[in-house]
């Protein structure tokens, strides 16, 4: 009987203690929101190489040394500006040498004319024959033939003298000289590379997914505007425009490449430079929820929703876009949801809360602090 009555006892204290934990058990408020419902602007950016819109080697199309250099690395040039001299005396010996064969011929050309009319006064009266004409007119054919070959030579002679000079072919930047003067060069030698920087290309390489948002979904006409960021993480002054896509996607990548071009009046931007490329995408009506509401769990997105019982209860949702401090919403949550706004650490599915409702407005001011 003892043995009875002590296991009753402690039957009867054990449930007494537990009645009461539950009883004394506090239920705590905590701040509740429905998902915000706005027009909204997200940014994507994509790594961008830029390229002057004419970027071109100077090589040298003669061999010689270098005579003269008359600008510097890094200068501005115009174009038909005078950038290298090659030693000309052999080019120009060669032009003189040109000028008098072609004088000769000339000349010899003259006499086999007047022995051609000649021939013609005598067949007129039956001193010579015909055939004597004919020979005389193919010597004159031979003459004209080498006034013509001396005249290409002449060309080539006075060509290759031009060419000692080499010219601005456009306004442009002068590139690093690596030869100086005294050095000798052949023909094909890089002397520099000149970049007209007046307005720059931009390209950048998109998804396939990407490139339909942005062409398909968001009627694309080639004149988006695009935003750069430098390599500093400074923004570029000037908007850019989208100027084509090129006409496939690369196999190996599955990315397609775009062309912005950029006005870049002050030259800050130079060719070989890289920054970011920055495209915008209008959402209307996107359903928002605060990073701060929401936790993961095996990779997977929860909040924590409250019941008409509110009672606690774990949903997933799935993440379209992360935008500064939100989420847009793809599926999983709708505007009539009751989300725990702060606090999602201390509480647990099942629990029963006290919720009180936080206005959008509130949130977005909290958030915007």
């Amino acid at each position: 009987m003892k043995k009875v009555f002590v296991l009753l006892c402690i039957n009867t204290v054990l449930f007494t203690s537990c009645s009461s934990n539950q009883e004394n058990k506090t239920v705590e408020i905590y701040p509740v929101i429905s998902p915000i419902v706005r027009d909204t602007i997200i940014f994507n950016e994509y790594v961008a190489d830029v390229h002057s819109i004419q970027n071109v080697e100077i090589r040298a199309r003669v061999k010689g040394y270098i005579e003269n250099i008359l600008v510097d690395e890094g200068k501005p040039v115009k174009a038909g500006q005078i950038l290298f001299v090659i030693n000309n005396a052999h080019y120009k010996e060669e032009l003189v040498k040109a000028n008098a064969s072609l004088k000769s011929v000339i000349a010899d050309a003259k006499s086999a004319e007047l022995e051609v009319k000649n021939a013609q006064i005598l067949v007129d009266k039956n001193l010579i024959s015909q055939t004597e004409l004919e020979m005389r007119l193919s010597k004159l054919d031979a003459a004209k033939a080498k006034i013509e070959e001396a005249k290409s030579i002449e060309s080539t002679a006075a060509l290759n003298l031009s060419l000692t000079q080499i010219k601005a072919p456009f306004d442009g930047v002068i590139n690093r000289i690596p030869n100086k003067v005294g050095s000798l060069i052949d023909e094909g030698t890089l002397l520099t590379t000149i970049s007209n920087n007046i307005d720059v290309f931009a390209y950048f390489n998109v998804s396939e997914k990407e490139y339909l948002d942005i062409t398909v979904l968001n009627n694309f006409d080639h004149k988006n505007e695009v935003s750069l960021i430098l390599a500093n993480n400074s923004l570029y002054a000037r908007k850019g425009v989208i100027e084509t896509v090129e006409g496939e996607f690369n196999k190996a990548t599955g990315n397609i490449a775009f062309r912005a071009k950029f006005e870049n009046p002050n030259g800050i931007l130079k060719h070989g430079s890289s920054g970011k490329i920055v495209l915008t995408k209008p959402i209307k009506k996107a359903i928002l929820i605060p990073q701060k509401s929401t936790f993961e769990i095996q990779e997977k997105n929860y909040v924590f929703v409250v019941n008409d019982k509110n009672v606690v209860q774990m949903k997933s949702f799935v993440p379209k876009f992360r935008i500064t401090n939100y989420y847009i919403v793809e599926s999983g949550l709708n505007v009539n949801d009751k989300i725990i706004y702060e606090g999602i650490q201390l509480i647990k599915d099942g629990d029963k809360i006290i919720p009180q409702l936080v206005t959008s407005n509130e949130v977005l001011n909290f958030n915007a602090k």
